[in-house]
């Protein structure tokens, strides 16, 4: 990156905007309040929002870069202090809390997305997304997979399907439950196979 390191006010500022964008997507007001209101909410100037974030989607991607940072060193660190097994089985079971959490977030960005400019820079901004958390659960996968834990004839790219699939359905009734379900048949169906030699019941 060339940008330059923001000095110490100026991160309190934009870590305050990104705070108060975090609190609106959580209660839906995302659209509901004039984008100078940003500024109110968040204690600062006008002029430094938008020093910051010169546009309503500039402020919503911010949000996401960081949040995709988050999840990233989060399988990072489960993979460095977990059985492989088990830091892949927490990373899963933990993005059905977060997408629960961050629904709000997500369909912000899908609303940006449809509309101009926001388009093209909104769907770039999540191309970028999705491939750093893709290699995130590409390497805890890996990782399994060494260990002899799982399979390894099934690739990141599924379990990533799956888990848009998990999120794009988190308007039915029982979303929590049916994502925990959805989440539990992957994993056993990640698991390592029984070994052909293993023997029949009532076989030499």
């Amino acid at each position: 990156m060339t940008d330059k390191p923001l000095r110490a006010d100026a991160r309190r500022n934009r870590a305050a905007l990104l705070a108060t964008a975090r609190e609106l997507f959580a209660t839906g007001a995302f659209f509901d309040l004039r984008f100078d209101d940003f500024a109110r909410l968040a204690g600062v100037g006008t002029g430094t929002l938008y020093r910051h974030f010169p546009t309503r989607e500039a402020l919503a991607e911010a949000v996401y870069r960081e949040e995709v940072a988050t999840l990233c060193a989060r399988a990072r660190d489960l993979q460095a202090t977990l059985p492989a097994a088990e830091a892949l089985t927490t990373f899963l079971r933990g993005m059905v809390d977060y997408l629960q959490a961050h629904a709000g977030l997500a369909r912000t960005l899908a609303t940006l997305m449809t509309t101009g400019a926001a388009a093209s820079a909104g769907s770039g901004t999540l191309a970028e997304g999705s491939r750093a958390l893709e290699q995130a659960v590409t390497d805890l996968v890996a990782a399994a997979a060494r260990s002899g834990a799982i399979r390894d004839d099934v690739g990141a790219g599924a379990i990533m399907m799956a888990l848009h699939g998990i999120g794009a359905a988190h308007d039915r009734d029982d979303w929590r439950a049916e994502a925990d379900g959805v989440v539990t048949l992957l994993l056993d169906g990640l698991r390592r196979p029984p070994s052909d030699t293993t023997q029949s019941p009532g076989r030499p």
